[in-house]
């Protein structure tokens, strides 16, 4: 029996940027990077982009059509001693004699902590190695600057459905493991891309999958063997890094902006990719307050009563409170009065210190505090006509300050964004 034990993503690995699917934006023959690869060149880069978007198959180009020596390790499995002996093995090479660059292709840069990065930093600094890291993750957040500042970083998008289409057909047509699907239909192959969400390694690897089911049940692929072999593509969403924050940036803006479509979108995107609800009906609480405030006092009570119910219910029987939350908030009126007096009212207490209390509305338990003058001519609201009574309540220092600029709708002058 024949067995192949590399993928078929790996087996079909393009060698020349020629061959290299999508990516038009960074490799063409203008680009900057594909004149450094092309004419040797390199320098230290960064590789950001989603799963099965290429960055490792083009730092296997730059290793194939290059004449530097290159070196591939993942963050994953080393650490400072595989750099080390990274470095000591380009510095002996440079200094050969047939001396030439040594390229180190760190797989997964962002799980390096701070101190494996600040390792890396003077080797890169220095040019004893050319550093090319890939990440799946903003680089902003997950590389230190130093290291980001002496890099290029280049963002590689998801594939387009046609690519990988085209990246099937040629698996179709040089592997012959895939000979005996080759009638596979071709809706079958736009299906796989579809639902492969720009991922090439995915599209391969279900293909591969698809080939698999077909030879141990010696028939035809049909459409219930190509729904077992797609199983279902894992969201791209991670809950502590910068698509978790996307999201809900996402909903909060969609929420504010009065779409309650898009906003019942993303709340079902971060439900479906496993979010902790009662993290989502936490925002969703803050946001009732936040931006819609005084303009719909119900919203805050509908915020409480889903919380309530998804610590009652769990998911996914809460999924539905959760979306109607999400398009009340959306349809109410706005108005972020309550944040804007906060923030104005915070300015005050940060810059001002703790101004003292004006004697006559502090409280007087003891003769001691009566005879201080605690409490002294303070006017009982009752004792008016409607409740209503002119005296001072603010710090000397803050007579006449206004926090609320209220119109006739209730709701306040736009503050500065929310940090969401």
């Amino acid at each position: 029996m024949n067995i192949v034990t590399t993928p078929l993503a790996v087996r079909l690995r393009p060698k020349r940027l020629e061959d290299l699917a999508g990516q038009e934006h960074i490799i063409h023959p203008k680009s900057m990077l594909f004149n450094a690869i092309k004419q040797n060149k390199l320098f230290s880069m960064i590789l950001w982009g989603p799963p099965g978007s290429g960055k490792t198959t083009l730092a296997s180009i730059i290793a194939e059509t290059t004449s530097s020596h290159f070196i591939a390790i993942n963050a994953v499995s080393s650490g400072i001693a595989e750099v080390k002996k990274a470095v000591e093995t380009a510095r002996s090479i440079k200094n050969s004699l047939m001396p030439k660059e040594t390229v180190l292709f760190i797989d997964e840069i962002h799980r390096f902590n701070k101190s494996q990065q600040d390792y890396l930093l003077p080797f890169v600094e220095n040019r004893d190695i050319v550093f090319i890291g890939a990440t799946t993750e903003n680089p902003s957040f997950e590389v230190i600057a130093p290291l980001l500042s002496r890099s290029k970083v280049f963002v590689l998008q998801p594939l387009k459905k046609e690519d990988i289409v085209k990246l099937l057909d040629r698996a179709l047509v040089q592997e012959n493991d895939l000979q005996h699907i080759n009638a596979v239909q071709r809706q079958f192959l736009d299906m796989i891309a579809e639902y492969s969400f720009g991922d090439a390694r995915f599209a391969l690897n279900t293909l591969e999958n698809l080939a698999e089911l077909a030879r141990q049940q010696n028939r035809t692929p049909d459409e219930e063997m190509l729904t077992e072999a797609l199983q279902k593509k894992a969201l791209l969403y991670d809950k502590g890094g910068e698509e978790h924050y996307n999201i809900i940036s996402a909903l909060h803006k969609s929420m504010r902006d009065s779409d309650p479509d898009a906003s019942v979108y993303w709340a079902t995107r971060m439900l479906e990719a496993g979010e902790d609800p009662k993290y989502l009906v936490r925002r969703m609480i803050r946001f009732a307050s936040e931006d819609i405030g005084l303009a719909d006092n119900e919203a805050l009570t509908l915020a409480i009563a889903v919380k309530e119910t998804v610590d009652f219910l769990g998911m996914p029987e809460s999924s539905t409170a959760i979306t109607q939350l999400a398009i009340y908030l959306a349809r109410a009126p706005k108005s972020n009065l309550c944040y804007t007096a906060y923030g104005k009212a915070k300015h005050d207490v940060d810059t001002l210190g703790p101004l003292p209390v004006p004697l006559h509305i502090r409280n007087a338990p003891t003769k001691l505090m009566k005879n201080l003058g605690y409490g002294k001519d303070y006017k009982y609201a009752h004792d008016y006509q409607d409740a209503r009574v002119q005296q001072q309540h603010f710090p000397d220092e803050l007579q006449g300050r206004k926090y609320l600029e209220e119109n006739g709708e209730g709701s306040g002058e736009n503050g500065e964004e929310a940090g969401s």
